[in-house]
């Protein structure tokens, strides 16, 4: 079967394919009510995201749209050292699409909610003319209970800090450009799409005093630095030799010409905390599902100036500047 337009006209084919296929996936007591909006149940701060997917092709190695849509917005109310409870989600489907790929889509985003612990309890959808757009576009939006006092933000780095990562930089990159452009390498590569409130629920508790929390998706670990150290007025030092990178991205790298340091991650976080607390910090990181490869790379330091620094391999440094240009376009 294909979506029609009249799937999106408010009507009996729209509500047959929020029963069948959105309903069926996402249920829960709060979407069931089938109202305008839902009625949430929150105590204290909030925080809330908001983001949209359109990555192509919508399957990849390692997940897909789907899990990206979810993952993408735990993370970043996570980031803001917050517990998230609740997505709302609006689908832009193509006249035409294939219903089974829309099926396999909504699964993918209902186990990946699950896994997270969070319920998809509003959502919007609208179908559009061949052509209008591309497949399929996700928006998903989120809203947890902020937990950590002070909130992490990214202008609460401080001379000192130690700046760690949760794991292996540039998989999610590679992977959808491989798989775009139908290329293979030596050996696999997959994307690293994956919740990471947990591990942010961990940190939190059991070490504190997180000074800031970011994924570095778009734009990558590079562009993410020079983010904080514009927003903190400082500088940040990172030695390349303790940046994790799996070898199979660093050779798919060297044979396309990218800097993984400059790729898409889904599935890793930045953690910048006082250097006392790194060793902490460090074992419940590598303790957690997604946090096996986490480590200490670099530390932040005062400037005149906010600047990124790498100490190279070959014992040289140079300045890491933000991303100029798509270097990967479409990859979330």
């Amino acid at each position: 079967m294909k979506i029609l337009l009249d799937s999106g006209s408010g009507g009996r084919a729209s509500q047959r394919l929020i029963a069948d296929v959105f309903l069926r996936h996402f249920d829960n007591g709060i979407l069931r009510r089938m109202d305008d909006a839902a009625v949430l149940d929150l105590q204290g701060p909030v925080a809330m995201s908001t983001d949209g997917y359109t990555v192509t092709p919508l399957f990849f190695p390692g997940g897909s749209i789907g899990t990206l849509a979810v993952h993408g917005t735990v993370n970043d109310v996570s980031m803001m050292g917050a517990r998230p409870r609740y997505l709302s989600c609006a689908f832009i489907l193509e006249e035409g699409l294939d219903s089974d790929v829309l099926e396999r889509v909504v699964a993918d985003m209902a186990r990946a909610a699950e896994k997270a612990g969070v319920a998809i309890v509003t959502g919007d959808t609208k179908v559009v003319p061949k052509g209008a757009c591309d497949a399929l576009f996700i928006t998903t939006a989120g809203v947890g209970e902020v937990i950590a006092d002070p909130a992490p933000s990214g202008s609460s780095a401080r001379p000192g800090d130690a700046v760690l990562v949760s794991g292996a930089m540039g998989d999610h990159g590679l992977t959808v450009m491989a798989r775009r452009d139908n290329l293979t390498f030596a050996a696999d590569v997959a994307s690293d799409s994956a919740p990471l409130n947990q591990m942010v629920e961990r940190l939190i508790a059991e070490v504190g005093d997180i000074h800031v929390l970011r994924d570095p998706t778009r734009g990558g670990l590079a562009t993410t630095l020079n983010e904080i150290a514009g927003q903190s007025g400082v500088g940040i030092v990172v030695e390349e030799s303790a940046v994790p990178v799996h070898e199979s991205v660093r050779a798919g790298c060297d044979v396309l010409g990218l800097d993984p340091l400059y790729l898409a991650n889904e599935g890793k976080l930045i953690c910048i905390l006082p250097r006392e607390k790194a060793e902490a910090a460090l074992s419940v990181m590598k303790s957690c599902e997604f946090g096996a490869e986490a480590a200490v790379i670099g530390e932040v330091t005062a400037s005149e100036r906010p600047r990124v620094e790498l100490r190279t391999f070959m014992g040289g440094s140079r300045l890491l500047s933000m991303l100029e240009g798509a270097q990967l376009p479409r990859i979330c």
